[in-house]
């Protein structure tokens, strides 16, 4: 299967020009990230310099993620993935620019957890690493899985990450992403709250 394409919207070649990812973006209208949230994660990349980061979904947002870690000399991405052929999707982009020192994505099928009685479909996470993330990026499990179907991130990862850490959300603008980051918010003390007004939505949850 073809993975890179030159064929995208005008706002993610320019993205692909200021990252150097002149060869072509595995991108897919349905499922990539917004251009907007992929220019987001850029700066806090470059804001933060982070020495891991650990994604909920792989896609362009990885290669993203990686080229950052390339060129901050420093970082290292761990995506969870569901679908196998989106893992190895990934993959494909992420050799395609000899990225793949700076980026790992584990083949994460969904799997019944519960939280507080509740029982949700999300991520296997038993290959992740026990070392400790600067930054959490969350774009899946999509919401069609369940209501709520990304709550779970926070509950699942907080041991995960270092005091400090910053978490991301994609389609905040969505009712569902509002009420699972207000619940999130609520069961963090001393988190800040930043709400970004992306085309899609975006929070921004400093723990």
């Amino acid at each position: 299967m073809t993975v890179l394409t030159c064929d995208y919207p005008a706002d993610y070649r320019s993205l692909a020009q200021t990252l150097g990812l002149d060869e072509g973006l595995n991108f897919t209208p349905k499922w990539s990230a917004g251009a907007d949230f992929l220019a987001l994660l850029v700066r806090e990349m470059e804001k933060r310099r982070p020495e891991l980061v650990i994604e909920c979904s792989s896609g362009l947002s990885s290669l993203v993620l990686a080229r950052c870690c390339e060129r901050n000399g420093r970082g290292h991405i761990i995506s969870l993935e569901n679908g196998t052929e989106y893992a190895e999707n990934t993959r494909q982009a992420l050799r395609a620019y000899r990225l793949g020192l700076y980026a790992q994505v584990l083949d994460a099928p969904l799997v019944e957890v519960e939280i507080a009685d509740v029982p949700y479909q999300w991520y296997d996470i038993a290959a992740l690493p026990t070392a400790r993330a600067q930054m959490l990026v969350v774009d899946g499990p999509p919401g069609f899985v369940q209501r709520h179907s990304r709550y779970p991130a926070l509950p699942l990862l907080r041991d995960r990450l270092d005091g400090g850490a910053v978490l991301l959300l994609d389609d905040a603008g969505r009712r569902d992403e509002q009420e699972l980051a207000r619940r999130w918010l609520a069961q963090s003390p001393g988190a800040s709250y930043r709400y970004t007004a992306t085309q899609r939505g975006a929070v921004v949850l400093a723990i």
